[in-house]
């Protein structure tokens, strides 16, 4: 009995010395050998051997501008905060100018793009009130009597050939107008600042007052002004300078009944009002306006929602 008890103690000794072997750390032999892992090559000789990184490396740039130093960045931060600080556009920001509730006045000039025979500029005046930021009804008209000019081309050949096609020359006009705009946006001007701008259709009714130039018999013809009715549509673009003043461009194409001069004389009674008139054509008159337009009150407020 006491030879199995002997036996079984000597089985448990075995068993458990691996179990012993592999609870313990591995410790230094003694405190030099301990000092000698602490060292760090910084220590030693204040460089670190090739191949190793030093704490932090990865987070800069040090890598890359020892490795190349023409490719590592270099910012003179005394200039970089000195520079200007210029506008920034965001994604979505409010509208530069807005419309609602007020009103526009837009003195131009009007020059006449599709009549190569007479010239028919004018100053003119348009204003508008707008009732929503993109909607606006108001009222414009030009003054032409004094500017109406046939070219001293035009006569020298119509008194050389014996030949000429009957002309027109106009007085005034005036129109009730409506104008949308459907674009708003803006454009970098020399890459230093920006323009705001909107493009806007316009149409409307309105009279224009208009008579033929007797060129076909002037000794014996004088034409009074008749007032047509005149409808009339076009393009325009505001470039605002600020909240309230803007350059102003603008196509206009003004669509009327015209009665022209009769290219026929009546020998037998030329001074007969009834026999001056021919033909009634639809005129086109195409013009380009330039000017501005300021906008009244200068300033507003936006309303943001609560």
């Amino acid at each position: 009995m006491k030879k199995i008890g002997v036996a079984f103690l000597a089985a448990a000794a075995v068993l458990s010395a691996p179990l012993l072997a592999f609870g313990q750390d591995d410790e230094p032999a003694d405190d030099a050998e301990a000092g000698a892992a602490e060292e760090t090559p910084e220590e030693e000789g204040g460089e670190k051997p090739a191949g190793e990184k030093a704490e932090g490396d990865d987070a800069g740039l040090g890598g890359i501008c020892e490795i190349d130093p023409d490719a590592c960045p270099k910012l003179d931060f005394d200039k970089e905060a000195a520079r200007d600080i210029r506008e920034q556009v965001f994604a979505v920001q409010q509208l530069f100018v807005l419309r609602r509730w007020r009103l526009e006045v837009q003195p131009y000039w009007a020059v006449t793009l599709n009549d190569q025979f007479v010239s028919h500029s004018s100053p003119g005046m348009a204003i508008n009130f707008w009732i929503t930021n993109v909607l606006a009804a108001g009222i414009s008209g030009n003054y032409y009597e004094p500017f109406n000019t046939d070219s001293e081309f035009n006569f020298q050949t119509r008194r050389a050939t014996r030949t000429s096609v009957p002309l027109t020359e106009y007085q005034w006009n005036a129109n009730l107008n409506f104008t949308y705009t459907p674009i708003v946006g803006k454009l970098s001007g020399f890459g230093d600042f920006i323009f705001q701008y909107d493009a806007y259709v316009v149409g409307g009714v309105g009279a224009i007052s208009v008579r033929p130039i007797p060129v076909i018999d002037p000794d014996n013809r004088g034409f009074n002004w008749q007032t047509n009715i005149a409808f009339n549509a076009g393009i325009g673009l505001h470039i605002f300078f600020n909240r309230w003043l803007a350059a102003t461009l603008e196509v206009r194409d003004y669509v009327f009944n015209d009665k022209l001069e009769n290219t026929e004389i009546d020998d037998t009674n030329p001074q007969d009002p009834d026999t001056w008139y021919g033909d009634t054509q639809l005129t086109n008159n195409v013009q380009a306006q330039l000017g501005i337009s300021i906008f009244f009150p200068f300033s507003f407020e936006y309303q943001l929602p609560k």
